[in-house]
């Protein structure tokens, strides 16, 4: 065939040069072209390749999560694929909805996490479900539940997940922190016991880690949270203060990061996790159920200069009081997507100051954004 004549004569770093100029779709169709095209493009080698490859804010996709109710305690999640037209982000789809897979406990919609992306890959999570996705090809696995057990007089109460991927051992984890607790009148309601199971994808399988520290803070919970950065899972948590809980991905060691001075225990303020110029950033926001308190109505964004150095914080910026639910991620630098409290997607221009509001609404608290690039990272099988 032409086509495998064309792979004869060019030498491969060349033909690989020219094919990852192509979107994913047409690499797709290509396969269907030639055998030796097929091998190429599977090929781990060149997969990686396309991963590293070049690019810019015009390559990003957005994808949205949002939950419906369909009838009371029965709600349908739903995945958007949006890209931006111009400048002034004209959110478009850039293909059809897909339902989410698996998640279908009735009151968990609002407690969804999208974790990622990373290296092309998401996960999908009420907690007790994770679902691993590539929003690209759209394939996706449900990985398989921890073998854990607890004793009889016992519950486990999952606090936080976390998905990366360790480059020491080339592979992708998912970690999931647990608090054993016991269940009255069986057992002591104060006994409690921390554990943490990891997921290597490698192996596909479960493992729990020994000499877990029992001193961990506790985990909270919020919708913007859970991010992977360098390496290290994050959380935030409370022990004597707020702080931002890290699990090193490679080490599989915790440690912890102090928040900046003016975020402190009893502020009344919620807690995002997001990157802005490259830099893990904090943005404390007021807690959307309760009246802020006087001085304490405004959102400020904080940057870490120098990652792990508690001394690097600076206040990047304040905006104005905004009846938001909770942050989403910050996109090109100087969009920010937040939810309104009914459940409203909305940007916010960090240097205009100008908000926008999108006909895009879903269950209130249920929506979560991720920005992702055209990857061909496949799901391994289980």
């Amino acid at each position: 065939m032409m086509a495998d004549g064309i792979i004869k004569v060019l030498p491969e770093d060349v033909m690989m040069f020219i094919l990852i100029r192509l979107n994913v779709k047409s690499l797709i169709r290509l396969k269907c072209v030639s055998k030796n095209l097929y091998t190429l493009l599977q090929s781990s080698m060149f997969i990686n390749f396309h991963l590293k490859r070049t690019t810019t804010a015009k390559d990003e996709f957005i994808l949205l999560k949002r939950s419906f109710q369909e009838r009371p305690n029965k709600f349908k999640s739903i995945l958007s694929f949006l890209f931006g037209v111009n400048d002034h982000i004209d959110l478009r789809p850039a293909s059809p909805d897909q339902d989410v897979p698996y998640l279908t406990t009735n009151n968990s919609c609002i407690f969804h996490q999208l974790l990622g992306p990373c290296r092309g890959l998401i996960v999908l999570t009420d907690s007790e479900s994770i679902v691993l996705f590539n929003p690209t090809t759209r394939n996706y696995r449900l990985l398989k539940s921890s073998n854990f057990n607890c004793p009889l007089g016992f519950y486990h109460d999952i606090k936080g997940v976390g998905f990366g991927f360790d480059s020491v051992v080339n592979d992708y984890k998912v970690v999931r922190v647990s608090e054993v607790i016991g269940d009255p009148p069986f057992n002591d309601f104060n006994v409690r016991e921390w554990r943490v199971g990891v997921y290597d994808l490698i192996t596909d399988s479960w493992r729990n880690l020994d000499h877990v520290d029992q001193q961990l803070p506790n985990l909270c919970w919020y919708p913007c949270s859970e991010m992977f950065y360098k390496g290290a899972v994050h959380w935030f948590a409370t022990k004597d203060m707020v702080l931002i809980l890290c699990f090193d991905l490679s080490t599989e060691i915790f440690r912890n990061m102090k928040m900046p001075d003016t975020c402190d225990f009893i502020d009344g303020k919620c807690y995002g996790l997001v990157v802005l110029d490259e830099s893990l950033t904090l943005i404390c926001y007021p807690n959307p159920g309760s009246v802020p308190k006087q001085g304490k109505e405004l959102t400020d964004i904080w940057i870490m200069k120098e990652y792990g150095v508690n001394e690097s914080w600076v206040k990047k910026y304040t905006i104005r009081p905004l009846p938001i639910e909770s942050p989403l991620v910050i996109w090109r630098d100087h969009l920010l997507f937040l939810q309104s409290k009914s459940g409203l997607l909305i940007t916010y221009d960090l240097h205009s100051e100008e908000v926008k509001e999108f006909n895009l609404q879903g269950f209130p608290k249920s929506l979560r954004i991720a920005i992702y690039k055209e990857s061909l990272t496949p799901i391994p099988k289980g």
